[in-house]
């Protein structure tokens, strides 16, 4: 259900993308940088919303209706994109679609914690995240489909792309209340009581429950704000977000700057999705089963550094460098997509105290996703197709993120050979169990995952 759903979601966010090359700048009056801006602003709410949406929704008891009430909103929103006449309009729009969509990845991410353990969290979240790369896919089939109804009652090709694509996300947002499953508690009418309780039990043997709140939690709040090492998560994240989000909302223009048509633009955005999918299953796989999340990473981001290396260097002449430029836009996808799944099962790892794991899940997300900001300036209208700014910003977030995760994972290291200095006899006799507990993470106990 979660992949259904943020399959539609990615769909949502990015689909302005297929309208641009169907012709909404000209139909809405746009030029190039208000086009940025309409996608620059759908970011400012998604972030901000994020940390308190998670924060509100692990006091949820059923968090399918919560999600589902955000999923209905948004669909109905993205429904009426169809129907603007104005760039003010599209602005708003976007700022109401930000506001509704910051809810569901955190919280995703969130929900597949309550039901696995930190090791088996990352093909968990792989699979969530495949689908945005299917996503990317299936927008452009979609696109190509839908954009044949221009002229039907009047409306152009991409005022339907939003309507039909709307009309389905408000479908999905009804099932939601009936087929999402909040938590195995809740899940009696799939799974036997014994199922439920070993599954109950296993998660609070391998969590940290620290103090209770009834009020915002200030004191886990400050501390995953104050924590050094998900900054440089945060930097590893954007590794994948920048590029990752100026690329999507470029990818058919790029192509079709190949010489293709709009409609072969829309098909042959598909590979490159394909390519992400599989590679970001692939490398979780191995990640969950060697649980060690570094290598699975760098060796993504490495391809990153090839990938914008070859685009930066060939796509001033990309009518001459099409299978070499369509490569690397294919490599591009192939090492963005395991970055996600892969940091996001970093940061639950290290996170045994579930009510720090709430807020440091969305806040992590919410900072990668401020990179969409960055990366919906990067690709200006006037250097295409060389795009300058675009591939080499991109290429410097990629290596950025690709050593972040080397100090981490060294720090990381280090501080396990100090906890290792003391036997637990020795930790037990100079810490109550209450004092261990709320240490979290910081307990001697406790072992970095790396």
């Amino acid at each position: 259900m979660l992949v259904l759903l943020y399959l539609i979601a990615y769909i949502d966010k990015t689909n302005i993308g297929n309208a641009k090359i169907e012709g909404l700048l000209p139909d809405l009056g746009m030029n190039g940088n208000q086009y940025n801006i309409a996608l620059s602003i759908f970011f400012i709410p998604y972030v901000l919303a994020e940390v308190p949406s998670n924060i509100f929704l692990n006091r949820f008891k059923r968090l399918s209706m919560y999600l589902g009430s955000l999923i209905f909103v948004w669909g109905i929103i993205m429904t009426c994109t169809g129907f603007i006449r104005s760039f003010a309009s599209l602005v708003g729009i976007r700022f109401l679609l930000g506001l509704f969509e910051a809810g569901f990845l955190p919280g995703a991410v969130l929900i597949i914690s309550k039901w696995y353990l930190p090791h088996e969290t990352q093909t968990r979240i792989a699979i969530l995240y495949t689908s945005a790369a299917s996503g990317g896919a299936f927008s452009g089939l979609l696109a190509f489909v839908i954009a044949k109804m221009d002229g039907i009652a009047g409306y152009e090709g991409w005022r339907w792309i939003f309507i039909i694509e709307g009309l389905a996300t408000i479908s999905l947002a009804v099932l939601t209340f009936f087929f999402l499953l909040d938590s195995p508690q809740l899940s009696s009418g799939w799974l036997t009581p014994d199922e439920i309780r070993f599954l109950e039990v296993r998660q609070v043997a391998n969590s940290i429950q620290g103090s209770q709140h009834h009020g915002v939690p200030w004191g886990a709040l400050v501390s995953v704000l104050t924590d050094w090492k998900i900054y440089l998560l945060i930097l590893a994240n954007w590794s994948n977000a920048v590029p990752n989000y100026a690329l999507k909302f470029t990818m058919p223009q790029i192509i079709q700057s190949m010489g293709f048509t709009s409609a072969k633009a829309q098909l042959l955005t598909i590979p490159p999705y394909a390519v992400g999918a599989f590679s970001a299953y692939v490398f979780s796989i191995f990640a969950d089963r060697y649980t060690w999340r570094m290598p699975f990473i760098i060796i993504p981001q490495l391809s990153q550094v090839a990938a914008f290396s070859i685009l930066f260097t060939k796509a001033s002449e990309i009518s001459g460098n099409i299978a070499l430029c369509y490569f690397g836009v294919c490599l591009a996808c192939f090492g963005m997509y395991p970055i996600l799944p892969g940091v996001n099962a970093w940061n639950v790892s290290n996170l045994p105290n579930p009510t720090k794991r709430a807020i440091g899940i969305g806040y992590l997300v919410c900072m990668g996703n401020a990179g969409g900001i960055i990366g919906s300036f990067i690709y200006q209208e006037k250097e295409a197709p060389r795009y300058p700014t675009g591939y080499g910003n991109s290429l410097a977030f990629a290596s950025a993120g690709f050593l972040a995760c080397i100090v981490l994972e060294l720090c990381l290291f280090r501080l396990n050979k100090q906890k290792a200095r003391l036997s637990e006899v020795e930790i037990r006799e100079r810490y109550t169990d209450g004092e261990l507990d709320e240490m979290g993470e910081k307990s001697p106990l406790f072992q970095y995952k790396l």
